[in-house]
């Protein structure tokens, strides 16, 4: 499994594995803003999934996903660790894991 000291390195390191797009999170899809996509569940998926504590308060943490979609749209999702899991449908929840046997 590849590791990474900082978001950045990893952020660096999955665009050039071609994980170009930015993605933004919503309670039912993520998102692909300049695309103009929804991607709804059923139609991504996480090949790896890269986690990063704060260095002053581990409860400051940053997860990175990288997801490829059934179309073949690849990007990154940024978000906090679990900070809107609240805000998420429960098939959101179960879909933002990482599939070890594709990791990348």
């Amino acid at each position: 499994m590849q590791s990474f000291e900082t978001l950045s390195e990893a952020i660096n390191y999955l665009k050039s594995k071609g994980y170009t797009n930015d993605f933004n999170l919503h309670p039912d899809w993520i998102e692909c803003a300049p695309l103009n996509i929804k991607i709804h569940p059923q139609e991504f998926h996480v090949d790896a999934v890269h986690r990063f504590e704060g260095m002053t308060n581990p409860d400051d943490s940053t997860v990175l996903f990288a997801i490829s979609s059934t179309s073949g749209v690849k990007g990154l999702l940024v978000d906090a660790y679990g900070a809107y899991t609240e805000s998420l449908s429960s098939l959101m929840v179960d879909k933002l894991r990482v599939d070890r046997s594709t990791y990348k």
